[in-house]
């Protein structure tokens, strides 16, 4: 008898405990954890963005530069909070955010600029002269984007508020003037389900 419910208990735990995978929109919110996810990044860097392209220095710019637009740079984005967050993503959405509102451009990160100029001497002697790129024509930014990420966690029990904040500083590279300061403020609820068997 023992031996019986042996074999239907075991392949109904085995089962109970198996993963399931989902696919879901990208476009899709799904809080699972609490913690800061896509969703949080997408969503700070397009109002951040938006919040700094409306203040006055981008007039002020415009009015000093008819040439072109704002140049921005995204400087160190520091990650203070008490979890692990991808920076990098959180970098991507902003660029992408400063990208597509026409306001402004931005020029690529050091790294990237490195590999860039590589390939430029690499087309030297290689290339033809009507297509190959040339060294001295880069453009510098004007502004440089810095900032941070930060949070707080006040947890009773299975119950938690984790409180995020990030701030942003946009710096005038020629006069280290901050332009523009602003913060996107988060706030969730988090109750864990009691374990269950």
């Amino acid at each position: 008898m023992r031996r019986l419910a042996l074999i239907v208990l075991v392949p109904l735990l085995v089962a109970a405990c198996a993963t399931s995978v989902k696919r879901l929109e990208v476009d899709e919110i799904k809080d699972v954890s609490g913690h800061w996810n896509d969703t949080d990044s997408q969503m700070v860097a397009k109002e951040m963005i938006r919040d700094a392209l409306s203040h006055p220095w981008v007039d002020q710019f415009r009015r000093a530069h008819t040439d072109h637009p704002p140049v921005l740079i995204v400087g160190a984005i520091r990650n203070r909070s008490t979890e692990h967050i991808d920076t990098n993503t959180f970098v991507n959405d902003l660029q992408r955010a400063i990208l597509n509102s026409g306001e402004a451009t931005f020029v690529a990160a050091p790294d990237e600029r490195d590999q860039v100029r590589e390939e430029r001497d690499a087309q030297a002697g290689f290339t033809d002269e009507a297509s190959r790129s040339f060294h001295g024509a880069e453009r510098g930014a004007d502004y440089m984007l810095l900032g941070s990420v930060d949070s707080i966690v006040d947890q009773e029990g299975r119950r938690a508020v984790v409180f995020y904040q990030v701030n942003l500083e946009l710096v005038d590279m020629r006069t280290n003037r901050k332009v523009w300061i602003g913060d996107k403020k988060i706030k969730k609820y988090v109750k864990r389900a009691a374990a269950r068997l």
